[in-house]
């Protein structure tokens, strides 16, 4: 059973005159199927070879070859830049229920998603996937995905 991050408890206890609802169940009385599509592309996302780099499809190609004019750039930090995501922006700016709990919950869930998606889409490849938590909790636009071939 997941852990429900605290800041949704509530919500979900105030189903059922109070008896509560499970977050599948909510998912499936409160979703729509055109966010269900929309979020495949950060719960599966794409990814593409390119040279000698992994990117997630859709990368800009000026972006890369900016990063590689840095003499002190390596795959290894081009891919970490190129890669990353910041978990705040999977909805839009001033959502009124972002948490710091549910940024480290969906965190944690999309480090393991991406690892397992990287390892099957890449199996002869080694990668490295990080969720940065800021120093500061309150810095809810700084939580991190990143991800980069080791």
């Amino acid at each position: 059973m997941t852990d429900i991050p605290e800041s949704m408890k509530p919500a979900l206890a105030s189903w059922n005159d109070g008896r509560g609802i499970s977050l599948w169940d909510w998912t499936a009385n409160t979703g729509n199927f055109s966010l269900a599509v929309g979020y495949t592309e950060v719960f599966w996302p794409r990814f593409v070879a390119f040279e000698n780099y992994v990117l997630m499809e859709g990368f800009h190609l000026e972006g890369l070859r900016s990063f590689e004019r840095n003499p002190e750039a390596t795959r290894e930090s081009i891919e970490q830049v190129m890669n990353h995501l910041h978990i705040a922006d999977i909805q839009y700016c001033g959502c009124p229920d972002i948490a710091a709990d549910k940024l480290i919950f969906l965190g944690e869930q999309l480090c393991e998603i991406y690892t397992a998606k990287l390892a099957f889409q890449f199996p002869d490849r080694k990668f490295a996937v990080e969720f940065y938590h800021p120093d500061n909790p309150d810095d809810l636009e700084d939580y991190q995905l990143s991800f980069f071939q080791v």
